[in-house]
This record gives structure tokens, sequence and C-alpha cells, in this order.
């Protein structure tokens, strides 16, 4: 086994067809992703078959109970199982669906073309745009059915919306440009690691001395290679080829490649910025949660009509839908015109900008409740404040999802290796999902910590009694640390590099100005 010079000029090049690029792909077919991903987004938020059947054979309409004086008879053992049997479907089948669906209509634009690129760019933006339209209907069609009592007819409307998304997905299921996998990366992520610790007391080798593989391909199929770069050195043991791997047989849990190395470390580079979004994700949870029982104990009623609290959220949504269209119309080509970037502003400068409106909109949250609390009388519990001075957190909430979550979309797809795209994509649902967890546990350290003796702390069952304010605050300060921290790691951090397969010059996806 020999040392292989990787930057050879001499490699065989690969040609692409270019009539096959022509016939798939763009955004002919992407467009169909986009529809694909609203209407999914609203099928996933209600339930699917299974929650339609268990609502309407096990939590029909309680007959002569149910109103505060009788109480309704225990659901069966069968229908609890069944209704969270279907939950949980909804959530395995959601979190297939959510991190893959972006990346493969990212892969429908060709990255070697600068128009391609930049419609790639423009298709996250219109992707969150899609899954903002269903959630749209969701927060107000849907809801509408929740208040009334309607769960089944609810849940029937959300299966038929699965439907049509499903159907919607196979009308081009022949036109679609497909990636070939590249593997499991838990493999490849595990061998890296294992080769490294093998080789401790190995020092690692020079850059133009580790192995790699010859021609213009990786040795991952369908990846292109990625040059060494001298981040996490100590990981380069595991490309450093010793007198064993010259005598024995070529073992990948011993000896890796340069381009798998790379791999890893540029999954270790993104964790510091991906750890920073969660923060966000925690002022997002606040929408969903605290938001919503703020609205409860508000002035809610315009004339005869009743808002329900939990509709608020249509100005989030409707908030996205503008400013998607505000950024992608207005502020990126003014943001060309004063940087010089093609790109306006970077997915790590939009990321930040959204740190910084998220916390804009906790501070909006803790005025508000400070307001509501001055309004509240002692015999009555809502306050004589209108829930519409929620408006302001909402839409800032909205403007900053914009900037941060399409930033993130952008960011981890683009700068994931080949062979771990769907993986960057994955980040920023986790992100999300930790958020919730975060969120509830700051909650209830929040609680333990502020509810003693006579004191019903800070978020109790009786909103009036406590201080949410604070709460808001706490995260507004938690999240202006946060925004320190990820300048830090966003001036620290180095973006990927990669050869093409033609001449193997070396290539920089994304030019962050940090």
């Amino acid at each position: 086994m020999a040392v292989i010079e990787y930057l050879s000029t001499n490699e065989t090049e690969i040609k692409i067809n270019e009539e096959i690029i022509k016939k798939s792909g763009g955004w002919k077919f992407a467009s169909l992703l986009l529809v694909n991903q609203g209407l999914a987004t609203l099928a996933f938020f209600g339930g699917l078959g299974l929650l339609s059947f268990a609502s309407w054979l096990f939590l029909i309409n309680p007959a002569d109970c149910g109103d505060g004086t009788k109480m309704c008879r225990h659901s069966s053992s069968v229908g609890v199982g069944t209704f969270y049997l279907s939950i949980y479907l909804i959530a395995f089948g959601y979190e297939g669906h959510q991190p893959t669906i972006g990346t493969f209509g990212a892969d429908q634009f060709d990255d070697s073309n600068p128009k391609a690129a930049d419609s790639k760019a423009a298709f996250f933006c219109y992707f969150y745009f899609a899954l903002n339209v269903g959630s749209l209907f969701s927060s107000t069609i849907l809801v509408y059915y929740e208040d009334s009592g309607k769960w089944t007819l609810g849940f029937l409307v959300s299966l038929g919306c699965a439907i049509i998304a499903l159907l919607l997905y196979l009308l081009g299921t022949s036109r679609y440009k497909y990636i070939k996998p590249c593997g499991n990366p838990l493999t490849r992520v595990t061998q890296v690691f294992v080769a490294a610790y093998r080789k401790w007391n190995v020092a690692p080798a020079t850059a133009d001395a580790l192995y790699e593989v010859e021609g213009p391909e990786s040795a991952i199929k369908g990846s292109r290679k990625i040059p060494h770069s001298d981040d996490f050195k100590f990981l380069d043991k595991a490309a450093t080829i010793t007198q064993y791997d010259l005598c024995g047989r070529k073992d990948p849990w011993r000896l890796c490649t340069v381009t798998q190395v790379e791999e890893v470390k540029c999954v270790l580079k993104m964790l510091p910025i991906w750890l920073c979004t969660i923060i966000y994700s925690v002022i997002f949870t606040q929408m969903v949660s605290l938001f919503v029982e703020q609205g409860d104990v508000m002035t809610s009623k315009l004339g005869d009509f009743h808002l329900p609290a939990a509709s608020m959220s249509a100005f989030d949504i409707c908030s996205v839908l503008s400013c998607t269209g505000i950024y992608r119309q207005i502020l990126v080509p003014l943001a060309r015109r004063l940087s010089g970037s093609p790109k306006g502003l970077t997915e790590l400068q939009r990321m930040g900008i959204g740190l910084v409106m998220g916390m804009m909109a906790m501070i909006a949250a803790g005025v508000t409740e400070i307001q509501r609390l001055k309004l509240v009388r002692p015999s009555e519990k809502k306050s004589r404040l209108s829930i519409f001075w929620q408006v302001p957190q909402y839409i800032l909430l909205g403007a900053s999802e914009v900037f941060m979550y399409v930033g993130q979309l952008e960011f981890f797809n683009g700068q994931a290796p080949d062979g771990i795209k769907s993986f960057g994509s994955s980040l920023c649902m986790a992100s999300i999902s930790l958020g919730n967890y975060v969120s509830s546990l700051l909650v209830s350290m929040v609680m333990g910590t502020t509810a003693r003796d006579d004191s019903p702390g800070w978020i109790p069952a009786d909103l009036n009694q406590g201080h949410m304010d604070r709460f808001f605050f706490l995260i507004a300060a938690l999240t202006a640390l946060d925004f320190i921290i990820y300048v830090f790691c966003a001036k620290w951090y180095k973006c990927i590099n990669l050869y093409t397969n033609g001449n193997h010059k070396e290539i920089q996806l994304e030019e962050q100005q940090n």
C-alpha cells in the first residue's frame, strides 16, 4: 500500500451527462416538493389515519358528563394505547420526512452552476415558506375544529392532506435527480475515532503523507474528496500509515482516508454552531406554550367573536410569509450591493440576526406580561388587556425564524460533506427537539427555585399570582449570553473545502464573512 498523491492533475476526468441534467431536477420538480412540504406539515400537525380512527372509536363526545359536576368514565386501555401508538407513529414519520425532504429538494440543483446555486438558496426560503403555509391552515381551520369538539373531522382533514401530498410527491418520481447513498455515516465516523485511538501513541504524519485513495472520487461512493485541514490534528492519526498497515490487509477500523477523517472534522466544527442554536429553539417553544397560556388570561373577544389564544400563532406565520418575500426581494439585493457578496448575508450572519430578533421577541413578551398584570382585577381571572398586545412578540418571532431556521437549513446542508447531507439537515430538527426539552427543564428549575414557602413562583397555575415576565426576561438574558458565545464560534469556524471532480481544483463552498 503506498501513499497517494491526491492532488495529481493526471486523474481521469468524470464527465457529466448534460442532457440528463437538463431533463431532471431544477425548479420544475423542486416545486412539487414545496407543495408536498406544506401539505405534509398540515397532515402531521393533526395526525393521520390511526389517530382519526382512535378519536372516532374511543374518544367520542361524552354524554351528560364533563361539565365539572359529573365525572366521565375512564378511557379503555385499548383506546389509550391506540391513541399513543398513533402519536408515536406520527412523530416517527415526521422525523423521517422532515430532515430528508429538504436535502432531497436541494439535490435537485447543481452546485457547479452559479444560477442553480442561487436557486438552491432560494429553495430553502420557499421551503420554509411552504412549511408555514401548512401551519397557517393548522392554526386557523384545525384550531376551529378543535374548539368546536370536531376532533375526528380535523384528523380526517389532515389525513386527506397527507394523501394529496404523497400523490404530488409521486408525480415527479421519474424525473427527480437522485444522489446515490454513501453508506452509513455513523459507521464511518466511528471508524475514524477507533482508528485514531488505536494509533494514540503514533505521531500524525504530514499532510502529503496521509492515506488517500487514487482517482478523482473518494472511497466514499458518490462523495467528493475533501482536502486536508489543520483542525483537530489528533484525528490525522487515523489516516497515518504505519508499518502494520503496509504489511497487513487494509482495515477500515485502523486506517481511514483523508476524506473520511475530514468528514468527521466537518461534523466537529459544526457542533459548536449547532449548540448555540438550541437556545433559540427554547424561544420558539414559548410560542406554543407560554404565549398561549398568556393569551388565555387576556381579553380575546372581538364583539361576539372569541379568538382562541392558539390562533394568535397565525400572526407568527403571516410574519414568516411576508418576511420571506421581503428578504428575497429586498434585503438580499440590498445586501449584495453593500457587501459585494453574491449571497448578500451569509448563513452565519443571518443566524446571528435571528438570535437577536428572538431575544427582542422575549423582551416584548415580558413587557406585555407586565402590562397584563397591571390590568388584572382581583375578582377576575382574565386581564382587561387585549390579546392583540401579543402581536409584536409573534411578529418578531416570525421574522427571526426566516433568518435563523432558513439560515440553519442552508448552513448545515451546505457545510455538510456529500456523504452526510441528511445528517446536516437532521441537526436542525435535533435543535428544535432539544429546545423543547431544555425549555421544560428550564421551567422546572425556575419553579423549583421560585416556588418556596408562600411564594407561588414565577409560573404558577394562576398566572395572575406569578411573574411570567421575569421568565421571559431570563430567556432574553440567556439568549444575549448565547449570542456572545455564538459570535466567537462563528469567528472560529472554518468552512468546508472540496475538490471538483474534473480538475481537482480546490473550491470553497461558503465564503463566510463572519
